[in-house]
C-alpha cells in the first residue's frame, strides 16, 4: 500500500511556492536581482567551503569530492526540472547557484597560488 501525503495547508502552500516565485519574477528587474542574489549566495558558499577546507587542511580531497558531487547533482536536477512542467525560473536559480559556487571555489583556488 502506498502512503499518500495529506493535503494540509502547509503542503498546498509549499507546492505553489515555485509558481508564486515565477509570477513574482516576471518583471525583468526582479528576476535579475533574484538571480544576482542567488549567484552571490553561491559565491559565498563556494568561498566559505574553500576557506574551511584550507584552514582545516585535513580532508581536502574529500571536500573537493563532496563539492563535485553536489555540483553534479545540481546539473542533474537542471535536466529533471527542464523535462517537468515547472517554471523556468527554478532552472535559472539552480544554474546561478552552481555558477556562483564554482566561481567561489575557483577564486579560493587562485588565492593559494
Amino acid at each position: 500500500m502506498t502512503l499518500r501525503m495529506q493535503k494540509t495547508f502547509l503542503y498546498k502552500s509549499s507546492t505553489k511556492i515555485v509558481d508564486r516565485l515565477a509570477n513574482w519574477a516576471a518583471n525583468p528587474w526582479r528576476r535579475y536581482s533574484l538571480l544576482a542574489i542567488i549567484f552571490l549566495i553561491g559565491f559565498l558558499a563556494g568561498s566559505s567551503l574553500g576557506m574551511i577546507n584550507g584552514v582545516l587542511a585535513l580532508m581536502d580531497p574529500v571536500g573537493a569530492f563532496i563539492a563535485l558531487i553536489f555540483l553534479e547533482l545540481l546539473i542533474q536536477a537542471r535536466f529533471v526540472f527542464l523535462k517537468s512542467n515547472k517554471p523556468i525560473i527554478l532552472v535559472r536559480i539552480f544554474d546561478m547557484f552552481r555558477i556562483g559556487l564554482a566561481y567561489g571555489l575557483f577564486s579560493e583556488g587562485l588565492k593559494l597560488l
